[in-house]
């Protein structure tokens, strides 16, 4: 794909998400597959959000990430891992972070309409942040974020002086019960203990997983769809 230096690799979201993106010096896309189950928190997310003893039964590694919000579940074939990098001075480069993400919002919804998914729609508006997104990243819903029926691509950026770096995510499988039971301590925590035994708040999670995509298919979609924007 001209323009673009494109890496893909298959390993641990904790040691991809570390990568330090401050060496690269050309507009990259990262594609990363993760080959075992991994709970990232938010950067200032208190680790008691997390059960860790089933954390540890199920052999989900539980890490910190350097962006903010809730936390973000992925495992093997469960979800499309792609990190956009741009150095400084790129013309899809802008210093408004609320407007930075929507352009590459546009590409992931052009890479779902490309399969077929016509109802992919970019929230272009402010973010919407309900209360459970304290604890459940993909409760909120920013700029730039992609959704079905309900939401499907999460975005966040990480800006240092040299570049920014775009982490996104594109849902092929969500599991409510799992999560529920999983960051059951911190659910509790905003809506007390009968809540959280029961639902993930519904009424403020909507999400909507490409459970008819395949992810090797939806990975060039998008790079097509990358390509097109230029």
């Amino acid at each position: 794909m001209t323009g673009w230096q494109i890496d893909r690799q298959r390993g641990s979201a904790r040691q991809f998400h570390a990568l330090d993106p401050d060496k690269v010096d050309e507009r990259s896309v990262w594609i990363f597959e993760v080959d075992a189950p991994a709970l990232a928190l938010g950067s200032s997310q208190p680790e008691s959000d997390v059960d860790q003893d089933l954390a540890v039964r199920f052999g989900i590694d539980t890490f910190r990430r350097r962006s903010g919000g809730g936390a973000v579940l992925m495992g093997p074939g469960a979800c499309v891992w792609i990190d956009i990098v741009l150095p400084v001075g790129d013309p899809l480069w802008t210093d408004d972070i609320s407007l930075a993400p929507l352009w590459l919002g546009e590409v992931w919804a052009s890479a779902f309409t490309g399969l077929g998914a016509d109802e992919a729609a970019v929230h272009r508006g402010a973010m919407l942040r309900p209360p459970l997104a304290e604890v459940v990243c993909f409760a909120g819903l920013g700029p730039g974020e992609v959704s079905l029926d309900g939401k499907t691509v999460g975005i966040s950026q990480r800006r240092t002086r040299a570049v920014t770096r775009f982490q996104t995510i594109a849902l092929l499988d969500w599991d409510p019960d799992l999560h529920r039971k999983l960051l059951a301590p911190g659910i509790a925590r905003l809506t007390g203990p009968t809540s959280a035994s029961s639902t993930v708040g519904e009424d403020q999670l909507r999400v909507s997983p490409a459970t008819n995509v395949g992810a090797a298919d939806l990975v060039e979609s998008f790079l097509r769809s990358l390509a097109l924007r230029g």
